[in-house]
């Protein structure tokens, strides 16, 4: 189910936020220090490349947004104001800075008042709203950099129409250009919302704009812009024209940050389309793949509205992430209890996708009041480990449905293995060593409980409650095998139906067997194992979207199962399908059923 996707961060109504105190910063006396010499000075520290890692911190929204009571007392969307992002502010420098959590993000209102009646400066730039932060945002952005900590601030793409002023109102540091220049003429919108006009980077003007916005955000100390509304996505796909696609102007944004004066991470936002991945990854340092997760309810989030798709959407993307930039699943809002509106199960799954997928961890609870359970869930070092280190992002390792298993391999030859309960009832899962590539025992430790468990051969099963996980860490102590590949195009299967061969440049033998929907079927003879047993091959396929097959061995009964987008119909990903097989030879069947299947590359079984 999709959420309702803030639809007022365009028509929003914020509130004055009453009793509003000043903070200043208290001044600290410079101690007197020697000058070193050439010879002893320090080389300068290195700083950390962009998005390195998956960045950590708060975020204002996911209280903004709620309908929770008392979080927004003077009206929807009220929340935000100085005080309270200072509030947030010194909790996070006191509870979670020292686990990694940094960045203080400000989200959409800070230049609106509560008619949503914006501000801007003389050069159609956003200005914050006094009733909110009465001080200005550089003296903000200075209190959050005095606790040691990063400071975000929040756009829409475009020029907002509020900001246009019949064209005549002048660019900053840019004598000839106005409002007027920096558009198009028949003034088409763009963004999410359809709140600014969509600016023309032929004209040179557009670029100074961008430029002076991104100036103006690192002369006020901000280290963190995330823009909103972007395209193609956040509602608006390629089919609703060329005015929703902002690349260029993520492009722009990147280059005006390489000469503002400060770095600033750049994340865009929200449901960003895959087809634009390239440019995402070219251009930024993260893009949400989702929905808003906020449900816009009496809570901050719930379950299905919309945590539980993340389960669904993140595997197509998980190829894209790495250093420099990241899939961002938005906020995790785990710490507070009832206010989440989450059991502790669903919390816990909730972080642990968060944490496996390396996704960014910034929480929108409110952290002056987290729970003993959030906070455990919070700060656990072994689960940020995972995923602030090095290893690749977890991806399902089985084909998907209401019980999954997502795992990654670490550098030292340790899995990450994460089990997932989706269903709405208790059920087991399990994790077959086999689909990690080795058989017999292997050690278990418990993440989350902190505790080894000690040593399980062959796998390790656990009973889940509704929306519930497990995450390991598996130490292999077993034995490694290679698997005997068989191309679905080999002359000794048997295609049926609607079946059919066609070339696929990303497939390993350069083509796929298609066509696999209403009674398709691909049958691979002659699949050879030394011994009868249970066998998890692997499955390489190609699915534009998330899609069902059934998998059956010697023509028993039928395995019916999911399999996760890849995104598009040329990209190849590979899932394990558990199934029996008896000594000497054997067929395994793909069948479309009744439904579409996706295509198949090639099936990979173990040599044991």
């Amino acid at each position: 189910m999709r959420s309702p996707s803030h639809p007022l961060r365009a028509v929003l109504v914020l509130a004055l936020a009453a009793g509003l105190t000043t903070v200043v910063p208290t001044a600290v006396a410079a101690t007197p220090t020697a000058t070193p010499t050439a010879a002893t000075a320090p080389a300068p520290a290195k700083a950390p490349a962009p998005a390195s890692k998956p960045y950590m911190g708060w975020t204002s929204w996911s209280m903004q947004s709620s309908k929770y009571p008392g979080l927004n007392p003077d009206g929807d969307y009220s929340y935000l104001t100085e005080k309270n992002v200072l509030k947030q502010t010194a909790a996070l420098a006191s509870k979670l800075k020292k686990y990694g959590y940094e960045y203080v993000n400000i989200d959409a209102g800070w230049w609106r008042d509560l008619a949503w009646k914006p501000e801007f400066d003389a050069y159609a730039r956003q200005a914050p709203d006094p009733g909110r932060f009465p001080r200005g945002m550089k003296p903000v952005a200075d209190d959050i950099h005095a606790k040691g900590l990063k400071a975000g601030i929040y756009l829409p793409v475009g020029l907002e129409k509020e900001a246009y002023g019949e064209g005549k109102v002048p660019v900053f540091d840019a004598p000839d250009c106005t409002t007027a220049d920096i558009v198009y003429p028949d003034l088409r919108t763009t963004n999410g919302w359809d709140s600014a006009y969509k600016l023309d980077f032929s004209r040179p003007c557009a670029q100074k704009y961008v430029d002076s916005q991104a100036r103006m955000f690192a002369d006020w100390g901000y280290d963190f812009l995330k823009l909103d509304g972007v395209g193609p996505g956040s509602g608006k796909g390629g089919g609703n024209g060329d005015n929703y696609n902002n690349v260029a102007d993520v492009a722009a944004w990147q280059k005006a940050i390489a000469t503002a004066g400060r770095p600033i991470h750049l994340e865009i936002s929200w449901a960003l389309d895959i087809g634009h991945a390239e440019d995402w990854k070219k251009y930024s340092n993260g893009w949400r793949i989702d929905t808003d997760v906020e449900c816009y309810c009496n809570t901050l989030v719930s379950w299905e509205n919309s945590v539980d798709d993340r389960w669904d959407d993140t595997p197509k993307w998980t190829r894209h992430a790495g250093p420099g930039g990241w899939n961002d699943l938005d906020s995790i809002d785990v710490g507070n209890g009832e206010m989440d509106g989450l059991t502790k199960a669903e919390r816990q799954s909730y972080m642990t996708l968060w944490a496996i997928a390396k996704s960014p961890l910034y929480t929108g609870d409110d952290l002056t009041r987290l729970d003993d359970y959030g906070v455990s869930l919070l700060t656990n070092r072994d689960v940020i480990a995972i995923n602030q280190g090095s290893a690749p992002p977890a991806r399902p390792v089985t084909a998907t449905g209401d019980q999954q298993v997502w795992t990654t391999k670490n550098a030292d030859g340790t899995y990450t293995v994460a089990l997932f309960n989706l269903a709405d009832s208790p059920a087991a899962v399990t994790a077959d060593w086999q689909s990690l590539g080795f058989t017999g025992r292997a050690g278990v430790r418990d993440l989350w409980n902190k505790e080894d468990l000690g040593t399980y051969q062959d796998k390790v099963t656990q009973a889940l409650p509704a929306h519930g996980s497990r995450l390991f860490t598996v130490t292999p102590r077993g034995t490694a095998f290679q698997r005997t590949a068989y191309e679905a195009e080999s002359p000794a299967n048997t295609l049926s139906g609607n079946a059919a061969l066609s070339d696929c440049g990303g497939c390993s033998g350069g083509k796929k067997a298609g066509n696999l929907y209403q009674g398709g079927k691909v049958q691979f003879n002659d699949i050879v194992v030394k011994k009868a047993g249970r066998y998890v091959i692997d499955v390489s396929y190609i699915s534009g979207d998330a899609r069902p097959a059934k998998i059956s061995a010697n023509g028993g009964g039928p395995t019916a199962l999911t399999f996760p987008a890849t995104a598009d119909w040329g990209t190849v990903e590979t899932v394990g399908v558990p199934v029996t097989l008896k000594a000497g030879a054997n067929t395994i069947t793909v069948d479309s059923g009744d439904d579409y299947a996706p295509d198949i590359d090639r099936i990979a079984v173990p040599r044991l």
